[in-house]
Formats: C-alpha cells, structure tokens, sequence
C-alpha cells in the first residue's frame, strides 16, 4: 500500500524536542486526520528512501542544517527527488526542504545576503497563487513563522513563484502541478516559535535583532498552517482515487 512519507532532515533543540516535539512530530499534526498511511524515514540515520511508487506523497522537513553543505544524506536526497517528480508524486518541502527542491531541479541555494529572517513575519501571496491548488484559499496577506539563513537564490526553470515578502522574494513556489517548497514554516505553533526564538537568541543578537520585540510580535498562524493540512487532503483524494 502507498504511503505519505515524511522525510526528517534533522532534529530540533534538545529543549524544544522535551517540551514539543520534533519536526516530524509537527508535521504529522499539521497534515491533519488523513487515512493515508504515514511514515518517517529519518535521514540523518541514514533510513532507506522509498520507491517513487510506493509514495502517495513526501513532505521534507525543515532543519539545522544547511543545503549548501550537501551532506551526504542530502545529496542522496537531492539525487532521489527528480525521479519522484518524474513519476507526478506530491511534494511538499518546507525550510530546508524547499531549498532542497529548489536545488534538486535546477535552482541555486545560498546564504541570505541580509541575513537570518526569524519569528511572526507578513508575507504576500503574488497574483500566480491565486489560481493554485494549496495558496488559493489564502487571502493576498497573510502571517506565516520563519527562521532560515539560507535561501532560494535563483527559482528551478519552470518554477511558479507563489509567495514573498521584502526580505525573501522566493517564500514559496510550484514545480508543475505536484511539487511545491515553502520556506516559512507550516508546521510550527506560536510556542513552537517562541521557543525558536529563544533558541537563537544569541546568533539574532549578534545580528542586532532585538529579541524581546520578535517574541512580543509572535502570534498564532492559523492561514499558513492550512497548507499542510490541504497539502494531507490533496493527496489523500489522489490516493483514495487509486492515482497515486
């Protein structure tokens, strides 16, 4: 039977993962109450990737690493993902994941020239989201969590770019009709992100952000967070249909 696999490209503080969980566990959650079978394959430990066949749809997860560094479960990753698109598998990759895709299929992947952009931040859906499956049913503005050093320097060919705002012009974006990369995260709870912020607290002082200010303007995101959940429906009906 097929499944929805959710691909782990990392883990979380040691904190954060006592209090909340991991990115694996958030994800889960966030896809909502689907009947697709769901399955975690960590990739840090070096776990098998699945045929594309055997895939109803993949999320990759963010991480606290970086693309650039193509590690060897990255690169294996990287090397896998065009043959899952080939073969019209949903996708959906978050934060690292986004990145990943992007540099998979063509794209560049580099250190945000202006730095780290991290906490409750607006983002503007463009006029191409307006007529896609997940990013219709955003309104034009919307509030989405971020933390990420590291960017989508140039798009895949053919890419559709979806969402962005002053400080990333590639928030989000399409690869034909079943691939998309987000670099906000879906998937992260206002505590979630709260204790982000505390986590980096150090490397976004350094930065001169002011700390107290990003965790003052944290917020609950309840319009982001519905992509993950359309994303779990969308390939539940493909799955249901037997397409997929």
């Amino acid at each position: 039977m097929k499944q929805l696999y959710i691909l782990k490209a990392g883990t979380s503080f040691p904190e954060i993962v006592r209090h909340y969980g991991d990115f694996d566990d958030w994800t889960r959650a966030a896809l909502g109450a689907i009947r697709v079978p769901v399955t975690v394959v960590d990739l840090q430990n070096e776990e098998p990737l699945p045929p594309p066949s055997q895939c109803a749809g993949v999320v990759v997860t963010g991480s606290h690493e970086m693309v650039t560094d193509r590690l060897p479960w990255s690169v294996r990753v990287e090397q896998w993902i065009p043959a899952l698109l080939a073969a019209a598998v949903p996708f959906f990759g978050i934060c690292y994941g986004h990145q990943l895709l992007a540099q998979a299929m063509g794209g560049t992947v580099a250190y945000h020239p202006s730095g780290i952009e991290a906490g409750s931040v607006g983002v503007r859906r463009l006029p191409e989201g307006a007529d896609d499956v997940l990013f219709a049913a955003l309104p034009d503005n919307f509030v989405a969590h971020v933390v990420h050093s590291q960017t989508v320097t140039a798009l895949p060919p053919n890419a559709v770019r979806l969402a962005a705002n002053a400080h990333e012009p590639n928030h989000a974006f399409r690869l034909g009709e079943n691939a998309w990369g987000v670099q906000f995260h879906p998937e992260y709870r206002a505590d979630i992100m709260r204790a982000y912020l505390l986590g980096c607290a150090g490397k976004l002082a350094q930065a001169g952000r002011s700390v107290p200010a990003m965790l003052l303007s944290v917020r609950p995101v309840t319009v982001a967070s519905r992509l993950l959940a359309d994303f779990g429906a969308l390939v539940e009906r493909a799955w249901q249909a037997g397409r997929c």
